[in-house]
């Protein structure tokens, strides 16, 4: 196995906030360390019951789970018919400069204690039934709807932002504000946090002893301008940790074609690698390196309060330890170009299919068996029909084709004649739209929106919350320019190509290096 080369160190990255020449997207803050937050969370896999001393849990940070507007909150996935439910855990990693040693390894003095950002952002969800886990990376230069949220400890409310960095969540009061932007983005309900610094992915780098990495030729991480990560690795497979493994999980300049999502792509090798190491390596049975990664991940870590106790991280570790490494698939949210042309949006088909994915339990692997989305909303309660109000809109208009005349009236009165008699159209001018929708502002509403859609024989997964609405509305879409009865277009339960999905036991994995960074 090539050892990493030796000589003077490379110096430090100071490219914050340039973007290359083509647009791609680059990260101000960059950090990409949240695998070695997730090996954290597994590593009570290897006998935990060492690391039960009662000094750990006074280690432990914590903060609020979700700060944004309760009523805005995801609703959490009913249980499955044994009476299980899934686990939804967002890894966030802060590029904090709060002290001195963060600002050592983070660089760029002028950014000491300024606004912490969430340059690392991951959901991963594990199966209710703890067969499979799906971890889904969002890109840090996406721009997002960041909700209203207030800071905890200062009362101070942070306004509501559109179309802003997903990073700048985090100096909106803390985690709970990262939890609230991606609840609004996903309807996804999330039951924990867990968040790194800088620090603490070095500390627990060394902790651990080290994972392989792989590039397909050397790779040197610097530019002529002295931007990097400094990362200075032969080709081949090398065991990195420390400030090394730190550099890996920063390193944009290098891979591939220099973005973050490349740099994301790594970070997706590094976890696997990790997860691995922790799950075969028998020397984690000994109880004194246990004791020193009990006393490192306890420092590092900032949790909720649900995970505020060794206990219950170990508790959480169980459960993680029931997926076997072969279920485990690593995704990025599929992106495209926003109109700037340096960031990225969630590019809305694929994003959409992955995030109902995940939403509904199903396995990014494609392994699962069918599920039925009606399962997780049986218990959203109707009004009766005749007693919900539904504004009906005409979307039926297209690129190629203009709306339909009168559609809107058309379903309108077709709902009437199904007995919801409070059905209206709008008349308002008509929109495109692909795929009909049901759409309620509130959750309150979500009962009456899913019976509209069931009558109809619209699939749940087009049933949305949208804050765009005012009570329950039906847009009629361009799939259904005709006729009384709506036929649902064939559901996929595959995971997008554009996720880039990868299984965790893969080992064949092995970062390309830029022709620009080789020596």
């Amino acid at each position: 196995m090539p050892l990493t080369p030796q000589g003077p160190r490379p110096p430090a990255d100071h490219g914050r906030g340039r973007r290359a020449k083509d647009g791609r997207p680059r990260g101000r803050r960059v950090l990409r360390w949240s695998a070695i937050v997730l090996a954290v969370v597994i590593l009570g896999t290897s006998g935990a019951g060492y690391l039960y001393y009662r000094h750990l849990n006074g280690n432990i940070k914590k903060d609020a789970l979700n700060i944004g507007d309760e009523k805005d909150r995801a609703k959490k996935t009913e249980a499955n018919a044994a009476g299980q439910t899934p686990l939804n855990i967002l890894i966030i990693g802060s590029d904090a400069r709060d002290n001195e040693e963060n600002q050592k390894l983070g660089g760029a003095k002028s950014t000491y204690n300024t606004a912490p950002r969430a340059d690392v952002q991951m959901l991963l969800h594990v199966s209710a039934d703890r067969s499979n886990m799906s971890v889904v990376s969002m890109p840090r230069d996406t721009l997002v709807d960041i909700p209203e949220c207030t800071d905890p400890d200062t009362e101070k409310v942070h306004q509501a932002l559109t179309s802003a960095m997903t990073n700048d969540s985090l100096g909106r009061g803390g985690p709970g504000c990262t939890v609230a932007t991606w609840e609004k983005l996903t309807d996804i309900h999330i039951d924990h946090f867990m968040m790194i610094d800088f620090a603490g992915v070095v500390s627990m780098a060394d902790a651990v002893g080290g994972v392989p990495v792989c590039v397909d030729a050397n790779i040197y991480s610097h530019t002529s301008k002295g931007s990097g990560s400094g990362l200075r690795l032969e080709e081949g497979t090398t065991s990195i940790k420390g400030e090394q493994a730190l550099q890996w999980l920063r390193t944009r300049y290098g891979f591939e074609d220099n973005t973050d999502i490349a740099r994301a792509k790594a970070q997706h090798m590094y976890m696997n690698s990790m997860v691995r190491e922790l799950r075969e390596n028998a020397t984690l049975s000994n109880p004194n390196k246990l004791r020193r990664l009990a006393e490192t991940a306890t420092e590092a870590l900032t949790v909720d309060e649900g995970l505020g106790t060794v206990t219950k991280l170990y508790d959480l570790s169980k459960e993680l330890r029931k997926v076997p490494t072969q279920r485990i698939t690593m995704t990025t949210m599929p992106w495209q170009y926003a109109s700037d042309g340096n960031r990225v949006v969630p590019k809305p088909e694929d994003a959409d299919q992955l995030f109902r994915l995940v939403r509904e339990d199903i396995a990014l692997d494609g392994k699962d068996k069918k599920k039925a989305a009606e399962e997780t909303t049986t218990s959203d309660k109707a009004a009766a029909d005749g007693e919900i109000g539904i504004q009906v809109r005409n979307g039926t208009r297209t690129d190629a084709l203009g709306p339909v005349s009168g559609r809107a009236t058309a379903v309108a009165e077709l709902l009437v004649g199904k007995g919801f008699t409070q059905a209206e159209a709008d008349t308002s001018t008509a929109t495109a739209q692909e795929k009909t929708l049901v759409r309620y502002p509130s959750v309150d509403l979500k009962g009456d929106a899913l019976r509209v859609a069931k009558v109809l024989g619209i699939p749940t997964s087009s049933v949305k919350k949208s804050t765009d609405v005012s009570g329950v509305t039906l847009v009629v879409g361009a799939d259904w320019r005709s006729g009384t009865k709506y036929e649902a277009p064939e559901k996929s339960d595959a995971t997008p190509d554009s996720a880039d999905a990868m299984n965790g036991a893969d080992t064949s994995k092995c970062m390309h290096v830029n022709p620009n960074f080789t020596w």
